[in-house]
């Protein structure tokens, strides 16, 4: 979608602040509060804009570790692997990935301790999983 298309425009507002307000858009995409309302409703319809979060430093929460697991999957037992990743309460968000793994978990534990035990105990033990590499991250740049 091009930036320069109302819609464009719109959903770079959102990306650049998901919190700001139907006012606001309208005022930084140059566009009416009813013109915003009417494309967020037709964006969400269409799956386009699929939620709304907060971005989170990860060295900035007491209490809590964040990874990003690499995990490979069997082909014969992707759709019930990532149907059961998808289940797990400590995965946050699942992609599925063109990288050096076929899905990409972001997953939340209490601590690096309690993380390790996720990966080794719920997602290692799911069928066709067949490799977890997690990165922890430690702080947030940008």
């Amino acid at each position: 979608m091009e930036a320069t298309s109302t819609q464009g425009r719109i959903l770079s507002v959102l990306e650049d602040d998901a919190q700001a307000s139907y006012a606001e858009i309208a005022d930084r995409a140059d566009v009416s509060k009813p013109t915003v309302r009417k494309y967020i409703q037709q964006l969400e319809d269409e799956g386009v804009i699929v939620g709304y979060s907060a971005d989170v430093d990860p060295k900035k929460l007491s209490g809590q570790s964040i990874a990003i697991v690499g995990i490979d999957v069997s082909s014969d037992s992707y759709v019930e692997a990532t149907r059961e990743l998808k289940e797990l309460e400590s995965v946050d968000a699942l992609y599925t990935s063109s990288g050096d793994h076929m899905l990409m978990a972001e997953v939340r534990a209490a601590d690096g301790d309690a993380l390790g035990d996720v990966i080794s105990e719920s997602i290692l033990d799911i069928d066709g999983v067949t490799a977890a590499h997690p990165s922890f991250l430690q702080e947030r740049l940008k």
